[in-house]
């Protein structure tokens, strides 16, 4: 059975175009490098304004490299957004969102920080969410020299970025550290169990084009690296295997009908609200993972409904993604 059908048709040629990426088939360095020469061919093309910083590591981790895009006005303290990119914890750089990141700062008179963490298998689970907690610690820390409210310091992440995006905000209720305003979770890869003999739900539209389950299979394997969890860090892991998710931020979450993780991020929305937790929560008819880079109604949909959740938070210090 094919789904291509139901596919929305401005997303047919990205669907197709990706059916040849696959690192099972590829190798991890060859999928990593033609992932590379796809999104550059979709980067612009002069350079988008930005700092670079290292963050200082916690209890012996490594420095995380941070891309710091400014707002070139801003009155009073800014919103802070932490962003994490894409790519199934094993391929991707925060350069590829640098133009939309770029545009956010603008748009939401944020101060916007991508990190650079640590890819698997090389750096499997807590690697990568730990340099995501250094980020988050390094914005924190440095927040009256950046000129950053506390209270409004959003985590925000697609894919597995949305997935460390969701652990992220677990750990940091957990250590009771760092405030976090909102969590926004861009089709957010968040269940090890997904098309696995152990899922909760099994649907067979879902999942044909992009990211498929032999993909899903390799990304959460390679973040495992063979480790056995234990059982209190298994939502900072894979943020659905948590039991408790009360005390979390507030969520906008969002993700295409045809979407692998589109019942996983039902579930875990559905979840946080039965939690007490405030959502908001779209599901886009005919859209695949990626979606939002095609040119279409339902992207340009998506965009306005993040400008609006994000605009929500920022413009407020204390109020969540819904009201």
């Amino acid at each position: 059975m094919t789904t291509l059908k139901l596919v929305d048709p401005a997303a047919r040629e990205l669907a197709q175009a990706f059916m040849g990426f696959d690192p099972t088939q590829q190798g991890i360095e060859k999928y990593r490098a033609a992932l590379d020469a796809a999104m550059a061919g979709t980067a612009p093309d002069h350079p988008v304004p930005h700092n670079e910083i290292w963050a200082p590591g916690r209890n012996e981790e490594p420095d995380a490299r941070l891309l710091i895009y400014r707002p070139r006005s801003s009155a009073g303290l800014s919103p802070a957004i932490l962003f994490i990119h894409a790519s199934g914890f094993i391929a991707g750089r925060p350069e590829w969102a640098a133009a939309a990141n770029e545009a956010m700062a603008q748009e939401q008179n944020a101060l916007v920080v991508a990190v650079n963490y640590r890819l698997a298998p090389e750096n499997p689970f807590p690697g990568p969410l730990e340099d995501c907690y250094t980020a988050l610690q390094w914005i924190h820390d440095n927040a009256s020299e950046l000129n950053v409210d506390r209270d409004r310091v959003i985590v925000m992440g697609e894919s597995a970025g949305g997935g460390l995006a969701a652990a992220l905000c677990q750990l940091a209720r957990d250590r009771a550290e760092l405030p976090v305003a909102a969590q926004v979770l861009v089709y957010p890869m968040l269940d090890a169990r997904t098309h696995s003999a152990e899922a909760r739900t099994r649907n067979s539209y879902a999942g044909e084009f992009v990211w498929t389950r032999r993909h899903n299979e390799f990304a959460w394997n390679a973040m495992r690296g063979g480790q056995d969890i234990p059982t209190a860090r298994l939502g900072h892991f894979a943020p659905s295997l948590a039991d408790d998710l009360s005390g979390l931020p507030p969520a906008f979450v969002a993700v295409g009908a045809l979407d692998l993780f589109v019942d996983e991020d039902v579930e875990y929305t559905l979840r946080l609200a039965r939690a007490g937790i405030p959502v908001e929560l779209h599901v886009y008819p005919g859209g695949i993972h990626g979606f939002d880079l095609t040119d279409s109604e339902i992207a340009r949909q998506f965009k306005r409904d993040l400008a609006q959740a994000l605009q929500r938070v920022v413009s407020s210090r204390k109020d969540g993604v819904c009201r």
